[in-house]
Order: C-alpha cells, then structure tokens, then sequence
C-alpha cells in the first residue's frame, strides 16, 4: 500500500520553498511572447489538437504533466529531462503512471513552436507545458483561460526530489499536501476537478474494492470485473465522460463512484461535502475555480533567466 502513489496528482516536495520568488512571479504575464513569437499560443493550440487527434488519452496525459511538474522543482518542465544516469523525475516510480501520449504532445507543441523561424528557441519547454495544459481542458470542453507565461526551464531533475500523497490519504492528509504548495482546501477541490479527464490504472484503486464502503457497488463489481483477470493493465475511467472537461466527476463522487480513495473522501468528509454539491449545482463555479486554482499552480517555483534556461530539447539541458 504505502508504494501505491497517487496518479493524477502533483509530484512534489511540501516546502515553503517552492513557492517562486517575487521576481519569477512578476515576470509572469499573458503578453509575454507578443513580440518575440506573436503567434505562439496558435502554434501550440493546433498541435495539441492534432495530438489528441492522434490519441484520446494526450489531453488527460499532457495535463497532468503539468501537474506532476509545478510542484517538484517549480514549473520548469524538470519533469521532461532524460538523464543517461537514470536518475531524473521520470524514472521515479511514481511517476512511471505518466503516459507517453502527455511527453509526446508536448515534444510536438515544442517541434512545432521551433519550426517557426521568429519563434525558434525563444520559448520555453515549461510555458509550452502550460500552454499545453490549456488547451488541454479548452479543446476538451473545458473553460478558455489567459495562461501567465515567461518561465524559464531548469536544468535539474532527480528521481529522489518526486513525493506524491497515498491513493488512501484522507482530508487532512490532503489538506497537509496541499497547503504546502500554498492551497486552500477550497482550491485543492477545484483543481482536483482535473480528475473529470482520463482513466486511472487498476493498481491505484483496487484496494477499494470489496473493502471501502464508501464505494458505490454496482461500481465494485464493475471493477471486480475489470480488474480480476489482469490487474496490472486494466484502468477505469474517473467519470462517464472522460474526454470531456466537465463537472462530472463531482457527481461521480456523490453517487460514491470516485475511484480513488483520496477523491472519494471529498464527499465521505462532511467538511467539503458542501464545495462537491455546489460543483456539481454550478458547473460554472467549478470552472470559474478551477482556473484561478490551476492558474496559482502555474506561479511555483517560476525560474528567471538568472536561474534557468531555454531548453532546446525538452528532454535535455542546453
């Protein structure tokens, strides 16, 4: 159990230090490239979509990309680098839940990005990332936000900086979790809405079922089924529309049909009960919090040109 890590959530180390320094935070701006690459934030929109043409799993993977970045090192795309060591972010068990489908549509955003000569290494792997990250919900149905942009990528990545909470940790732990990336509980709710898209392997929730009587089941025999014959290939999907950016994993979560304990718990605990029912009520306040909780996330950890780089592959320091 205690090697059963959380598949959606951030990668990270809790510490007050991960939060950016004044500086970073004031470079951040949605104007950052109006000069230097006018036409980035299309550029990137039409190869995400052509990416998640290519596979229904590269809006959810890219996504949480995102997530599984910002909160290691800072957003700075540490979790794209590739050291001939081994020793880097990727190759923490953890994160091995990551799908290939999340790096390649970011690799391809960064090809397509670079093959415009105005553009062409003048835009960073971690605000390709970002950029990624929203047009992943906006392409999926979810809300058009303005991404801050002017992150510099970093040049370091260990497997041992990667800490991720249990599939089982209930409200406090979260709360523990989350407030040291500087959330509330009310913004960890929302940006756990970010669970209405993908699927989620057997490995993280098959400890439920039979045993967890939070769990709707009708649910437990479905999983039963889907889990029994081949446990380590078999995923469910977190809502019934997992290509769609919706409120629906908050409904899941009342009919006891989330699929991770740690989402579950949202709604078992009288304590955030209440944020589940107004999502579920409101999709537009779901929305509206989502994006100030995801647009939050994108300020840790912002590297200056003083402290980071522009990378030229994504996958290795200049």
């Amino acid at each position: 159990m205690a090697r059963l890590r959380l598949v959606l959530f951030v990668a990270v180390v809790v510490s007050a230090a991960l939060l950016p320094p004044p500086a970073a935070v004031a470079q951040l701006r949605t104007d950052y490239y109006a000069s230097t690459c006018p036409n980035l934030e299309s550029i990137v929109r039409g190869s995400v979509r052509q990416s998640m043409a290519q596979s229904q799993i590269a809006a959810p993977a890219a996504l949480r990309l995102f997530f599984h970045d910002c909160a290691v090192m800072g957003c700075d795309a540490s979790i794209m680098i590739v050291n001939s060591t081994g020793d880097d972010e990727w190759r923490n068990s953890a994160n091995q839940s990551l799908k290939p489908d999340g790096f390649q549509a970011i690799l391809s955003a960064k090809a397509a990005v670079d093959s415009n000569q105005q553009c062409q290494y003048k835009v960073s792997c971690a605000d390709i990332i970002a950029l990624a990250a929203r047009e992943a919900v906006y392409l999926s149905g979810g809300p058009y936000y303005q991404v801050e942009l002017g992150r510099f990528d970093g040049r370091v990545s260990t497997r041992d900086s990667v800490r991720l909470p249990s599939v089982n940790f209930n409200l406090d732990q979260l709360n523990a979790f989350f407030s040291g990336l500087g959330f509330s509980q009310a913004e960890m709710i929302a940006l756990l809405g970010a669970h209405t898209l993908g699927a989620a392997d057997c490995p993280f929730f098959q400890y439920r079922i039979g045993s967890d009587p939070s769990m709707d089941q009708g649910l437990a025999s479905q999983l039963r089924g889907t889990c029994g014959s081949n446990p380590n290939s078999g995923f469910a999907f977190f809502d019934p529309t997992p290509v769609s950016f919706d409120n629906a994993f908050y409904r899941n979560l009342q009919g006891g049909r989330g699929l991770l304990g740690s989402d579950q718990v949202l709604y078992s605990d009288q304590r955030s009960r209440s944020a589940v029912d107004n999502y579920v009520s409101n999709q537009g306040a779901f929305f509206t919090d989502f994006v100030a909780a995801i647009t939050k996330l994108g300020r840790i950890g912002a590297k200056t040109a003083a402290t980071g780089e522009i990378r030229r592959d994504c996958r290795f320091p200049n």
